[in-house]
């Protein structure tokens, strides 16, 4: 049987070697600092820091974004989980969490545990602030899209689907996700950090602006 420890340690390996070549911002420095973040989220609030550790692990193993379908995603998680003999109560958690977490356009359903809300937690702050802005960017030349036009209108009120394939900016998604995060934390501590990293944001918007109408 293996130990918590040694699982964990196995899930890190998996998850460098699946995204190694990532160039989307769902790379493993992504996964690394929403792991980092969930321990300190989990610790603060007094959550099983197992399970949150793994799903944060996890979590961008099943993206659909990364794989031929969302099934697919979370298929090849929970084989992963069997194959490593995590118990079954924590693949059931893990699975959860995983499935509910995308911001999906704003459409997803509220977390059910403390766990998932930490990892949602997590996985939000780092579309925020500094690094935010740079995965915005690195997503965008990803997908092949503007950096900015001014003349494209925000989307409001996306479904999933429209959210996922519809085209848009680097620039507009600040205004369709990723200002709107700071009001969708779910714990104390991810609130606090998201404040600080929100201001930041508008600060570099602020700048680009200026800078699009060469004001400055």
């Amino acid at each position: 049987m293996q130990t918590q420890t040694e699982i964990l340690s196995k899930a890190r390996e998996f998850v460098k070697q699946e995204l190694a070549t990532d160039s989307s911002g769902h790379d493993w420095w992504h996964i690394y600092r929403v792991t980092s973040t969930a321990i300190k989220l989990a610790q603060a609030e007094n959550a099983d820091a197992f399970v949150c550790e793994l799903a944060a692990l996890l979590h961008d193993i099943a993206d659909e974004k990364l794989n031929e379908s969302k099934t697919a995603g979370m298929q090849k998680v929970k084989t992963w989980l069997q194959e490593n003999a995590v118990a079954e109560t924590a693949v059931e958690h893990i699975l959860e969490i995983i499935g509910t977490m995308s911001f999906n356009g704003g459409n997803n359903k509220p977390m059910q545990t403390l766990e998932g809300r930490i990892v949602q937690d997590a996985d939000r702050l780092d579309a925020l602030g500094a690094i935010g802005i740079g995965r915005t960017f690195a997503y965008a030349g990803w997908k092949g899209h503007l950096m900015h036009n001014p003349e494209l209108a925000v989307r409001e009120n996306m479904t999933s689907e429209e959210y996922r394939n519809s085209g848009g900016t680097a620039i507009n998604h600040f205004y369709e996700k990723l200002l709107k995060l700071k009001n969708l934390m779910n714990t104390a501590h991810g609130r606090k950090l998201a404040e600080e990293r929100h201001a930041f944001m508008e600060t570099f918007l602020n700048q680009f602006y200026q800078e699009w109408e060469a004001e400055v």
